[in-house]
């Protein structure tokens, strides 16, 4: 099964793929995904290892040839580019999981390096201001902390000011105050414009920072939708608890403020320990995962 939109004009669109499949020694990695992703649009694409992720994303870059189908991304098929053909590379920009290069190099040696590769170079200095590494313009890549390498990796994504932005797990090994800061860094870049295409086992971070979730199950796109209704999370049943006579009581209901309000009368007023809760993005992505994985 695939999914796609089509509110979008063509022209409109950063990424358009149809049809994309990838197999190896016969196995199929990426079974026949639809998919656009708007100019400016931060799309998350989640799914289980091994589901086709970085195949799939790897195609986008470049990095990969698929075996048939239709790719777009800025209007240009990347199975048509040559390795020595800089220009359209210079237009994305990829943090990967992780990267090791540069380690004897401080922060601010290795931005300015980066920039010289790129046409239309952001300010470097701009850039480490940016991402949160002043202070630590002049350390060494290899005394960074785990989230200052990780926004190290950023600042090297961004430097070349790409139009597409690809983010592989940016976040992992984060403490929570820095994933927010990286988060509030994400929206900035959205705001400025950037496509921004995020793979990520958080789903937290999915539904503060993308516009639009696929979930991906062997190879195969199942839904896509705002994280607000994906797997029809808008409309599930809402589960009311509270104490009564000292006994947690739970109740799982279509009509919410009307099932509160009777409780209400029956406690008298106000009602102890009052809870209401719909499932969450992650229970509603746990949910799909187990149901495709079962129907395999």
């Amino acid at each position: 099964m695939s999914a796609s939109t089509n509110s979008q004009s063509r022209a409109d669109l950063a990424i358009s793929v149809r049809g994309l499949t990838k197999s190896y020694d016969g196995r199929v990695v990426v079974n026949g995904v639809d998919l656009d992703v708007a100019q400016g649009e931060i799309f998350a694409l989640l799914g289980p290892n091994g589901a086709g992720k970085t195949t799939f994303v790897e195609i986008l870059e470049g990095y990969r040839r698929r075996d048939s189908g239709e790719v777009k991304v800025l209007h240009t098929d990347p199975d048509t580019l040559t390795r020595t053909d800089h220009i359209w590379r210079t237009r994305i920009g990829i943090v990967l999981q992780s990267t090791e290069d540069g380690q004897d190099l401080t922060v601010k040696e290795t931005v300015h390096h980066f920039a010289h590769y790129y046409p239309n170079a952001r300010n470097p200095d701009e850039v480490i201001e940016l991402v949160g590494l002043t202070e630590q313009a002049n350390n060494r890549a290899r005394n960074l902390s785990g989230g200052q390498r990780r926004r190290l990796d950023v600042a090297l994504g961004i430097i070349g000011n790409p139009e597409i932005l690809f983010l592989d797990e940016p976040t992992t090994g984060f403490d929570p105050q820095a994933r927010r800061s990286f988060w509030e860094l994400i929206r900035n870049l959205r705001a400025a414009g950037t496509t921004i295409l995020l793979t990520t086992h958080y789903l937290d971070e999915a539904e503060a920072l993308a516009d639009r979730v696929g979930v991906i199950v062997a190879g195969s796109i199942i839904e896509i939708a705002t994280p607000a209704t994906l797997g029809g999370r808008n409309t599930a049943q809402a589960v009311i608890s509270w104490i009564w006579n000292g006994e947690m009581k739970e109740l799982a209901t279509d009509n919410p403020t009307s099932d509160v309000l009777k409780i209400a009368e029956q406690c008298g007023g106000e009602i102890p320990e009052l809870r209401i809760t719909r499932p969450s993005l992650e229970d509603i992505y746990l949910k799909m995962i187990s149901r495709e994985e079962t129907h395999a």
